[in-house]
C-alpha cells in the first residue's frame, strides 16, 4: 500500500510538471500566408504586425551569396525569406539559418520584389515573364509573358496578380491560372509598382504621370501629371496616395480625385518608396537623405544625411525606421527625432528595401548577398533555440523529482 501511494504521488506530480512545461511555449514566428512588397498590397511599409517583442540590434545573423547583385526587397512568410537575384534566380532562405530551401531560374535578372500569397510566389523577371512558383518546393505554377522586362513588384488583392512592364502597361492577371484580366497601355515603361486600396490600382510611369485604375476593369479613375518620371512605388494611407517622382518632389495626392494635397521638394530624385505610420510619411532622396515628413501637411519634421543616394524605400516597426544607402549602409534610425540608432556595413550600396520580420532586418546588398540583420533574442521568438521559460521548466521538473526521491526514502525508512 505505501509503495502505491508513493507511486500515485509520483505520477500526479509528474502529470502535472508535464502539463506545466507543455504550457510554456516558445514564442514562435508568426505565421503569415500573404507578404508582399513593402508588406502589404497598400504598400504603406508599416511592419509592427510582424516585428515580435525584441527589436534588431544590428547584429549579422546570416548572410548569404547569391550569383549577383540583389536589387529585390525580401518578402517574408511562414519561416521563409523570398527574394530575387540578378543572376536570373528566385531563392527561397530559411529565415532562421539562412539555408537555402529553394532556388528557381527564370532566364533573366530579377529585380522585382516577390509578392506571397496563399502559398504561391509571385514576381517577375528581365525576360518578360511574371511567374507563380510554389512557395514550399519552388516549382513552377505558371507564367505569363509580357512584351518587355518586368522590373515592377507585384501585389496580389482578391486572387489577381498587379504588375507593371516595360512594355508600357499595367496587367492584372488571375492569381490561380496566370490568364489575363485587364491591361492598360501608360505610353512609357512601368518600373513602379502597384499599390492597391479600395478597389484601385495606383501605379507610376516614366512618363511622368500616377494613375489610378479600377481594380476590376483597368478603367483609368484618374492621372496626375508629375514633372518627370515616377519610378517610385505609391503608398496609401488614409485617403492619401504618397508617390515620389524624379523631379526632387514628394507628392500627396488625393485618393478618390488625384488632387494634389501638397508636395515637398528633396533637392534629389526620389526613387524611393514611401513608408506611412503614425502621420509621417518616411523617404529616401537621390540627395543622401532620409526624410520624415507630416503626412497632412507635407511639413518636414527631420531629415537623417547618410553618405550616399538613398533609393532604398523605408520600413517602419515600432518607432524605428530601418532603410539602405548607397554609402554601403542599413540604417535604423529613431522614427520620432531621427536620431541613429545603429547602422550595418554591408560592403556595398543598398538599393533593396528592407522587410522587418520577428526582430530581424532582411534586405539584399550590391554585392551579392543577402542579409539577416539581428541578434540571438530575436532568433528564439523564431523558434530557433529554448526559451528562457523551458529552462525554468526544466529546473523546475528535476526540483520535483528530487522531492519525490526524498519523500520516497522516508516513507520506506518508517
Amino acid at each position: 500500500m505505501r509503495v502505491y501511494k508513493i507511486l500515485s504521488f509520483s505520477v500526479v506530480v509528474l502529470l502535472i510538471t508535464v502539463v506545466f512545461v507543455g504550457g510554456v511555449t516558445i514564442p514562435a514566428a508568426a505565421q503569415y500566408d500573404t507578404m508582399q512588397y513593402r508588406y502589404n498590397a497598400a504598400h504603406a511599409g508599416d511592419y509592427s504586425p510582424l516585428a515580435g517583442p525584441v527589436a534588431s540590434n544590428g547584429q549579422l545573423k546570416w548572410g548569404l551569396t547569391t550569383g549577383s547583385v540583389v536589387l529585390s526587397s525580401p518578402a517574408v512568410s511562414n519561416g521563409v525569406v523570398y527574394v530575387g537575384s540578378d543572376d536570373g534566380n528566385v531563392y527561397a532562405l530559411n529565415a532562421t539559418t539562412g539555408m537555402k530551401v529553394w532556388n528557381y531560374t527564370t532566364g533573366g535578372e530579377v529585380y522585382s520584389s516577390p509578392a506571397v500569397s496563399n502559398g504561391v510566389v509571385y514576381v517577375g523577371s528581365e525576360n518578360n515573364n511574371v511567374y507563380a512558383l510554389n512557395a514550399s518546393t519552388g516549382v513552377k505554377v505558371w507564367t505569363y509573358t509580357t512584351g518587355s522586362a518586368v522590373l515592377s513588384s507585384p501585389a496580389v488583392v482578391n486572387g489577381v496578380v498587379y504588375v507593371g512592364s516595360n512594355d508600357y502597361n499595367v496587367y492584372a492577371l488571375n492569381a490561380t491560372s496566370g490568364a489575363k484580366v485587364w491591361s492598360f497601355t501608360t505610353g512609357s515603361a512601368v518600373l513602379s509598382s502597384p499599390a492597391v486600396s479600395n478597389g484601385v490600382v495606383y501605379v507610376g510611369s516614366e512618363n511622368n504621370n500616377v494613375y489610378a485604375l479600377n481594380a476590376t476593369s483597368g478603367a483609368k479613375v484618374w492621372s496626375f501629371t508629375t514633372g518627370n518620371s515616377v519610378l517610385s512605388s505609391p503608398a496609401v494611407a488614409n485617403g492619401v496616395v504618397y508617390v515620389g517622382s524624379e523631379n526632387n518632389k514628394v507628392y500627396a495626392l488625393n485618393a478618390s480625385t488625384g488632387v494634389k494635397v501638397w508636395n515637398y521638394t528633396t533637392g534629389g530624385g526620389v526613387y524611393s518608396s514611401p513608408a506611412v505610420v503614425n502621420g509621417v510619411v518616411y523617404v529616401g532622396s537621390k540627395n543622401n537623405k532620409v526624410y520624415a515628413l507630416n503626412a497632412t501637411t507635407g511639413m518636414k519634421v527631420w531629415n537623417y544625411t547618410t553618405g550616399g543616394e538613398v533609393n532604398s524605400s523605408p520600413a517602419v516597426v515600432n518607432g524605428v525606421v530601418y532603410v539602405g544607402s548607397n554609402d554601403y549602409n542599413v540604417y535604423a534610425l529613431n522614427a520620432t527625432s531621427g536620431a541613429k540608432v545603429w547602422s550595418f556595413t554591408t560592403g556595398a550600396a543598398v538599393l533593396s528595401s528592407p522587410a522587418v520580420v520577428n526582430g530581424t532586418v532582411y534586405v539584399g546588398g550590391y554585392n551579392s548577398n543577402v542579409y539577416a540583420i539581428g541578434n540571438e533574442a530575436a532568433a528564439t521568438s523564431q523558434g530557433a533555440t529554448p526559451g528562457f521559460e523551458v529552462v525554468l521548466a526544466f529546473i523546475g521538473l528535476v526540483f520535483v523529482g528530487l522531492v519525490i526521491a526524498v519523500y520516497a526514502v522516508k516513507t520506506y525508512r518508517y
